[in-house]
């Protein structure tokens, strides 16, 4: 029998969209997936550090992330790289595409977990872009914390 994951557990992480982009607002949108997408995605294998969220014919879609097939699926399986469509208000979506188009903002995928009633959702980041100053600045500032980290257990 399979375990059940408890509420609001992370499935799939874009780790580097936090490195790449300052995340200036978040957004938690359903996601429309099929039966063996979500069997696949229960394993664990998905990926959606390629990915990110934008128009596909007026609706809010997620493109280029991978689900893997899942196994016994045989003949109902699914594309690993279909376009999905996300679940958001029409008022969001349309303030969404406003800060896309005018402001030079991205829609960055964040995360996709399963909420306490078991549906799988997306969290997606309302990014701007990181210059390549802003990027050594955090590493210099992470280098910096560690060090203090260190001396302060060294002198106790």
């Amino acid at each position: 029998m399979a375990e059940r994951r408890s509420a609001y557990e992370k499935i799939v992480s874009n780790r580097r969209a936090k490195y790449k982009y300052v995340i200036e607002d978040t957004i938690e949108a359903g996601i429309i997936l099929t039966g063996s997408e979500i069997k696949s995605l229960c394993q664990g294998n998905s990926s959606i550090n390629e990915s990110y969220a934008g128009d596909d014919n007026g609706e809010l879609a997620l493109i280029n992330s991978h689900i893997p097939q899942y196994k016994p699926g045989g003949v109902c399986n699914h594309d690993p790289r279909r376009v999905r469509r996300l679940l958001v208000h029409r008022k969001e979506r349309e303030r969404l595409f406003g800060m896309v188009r005018q402001k030079g903002y991205t829609l960055v995928p964040i995360s996709i977990y399963f909420n306490d009633r078991g549906i799988a959702k997306l969290q997606i980041g309302l990014a701007r872009g990181k210059k390549i100053i802003d990027k050594r600045q955090e590493i210099k500032k992470r280098d910096w914390e560690r060090r203090q980290a260190r001396l302060l257990r060294k002198n106790r």
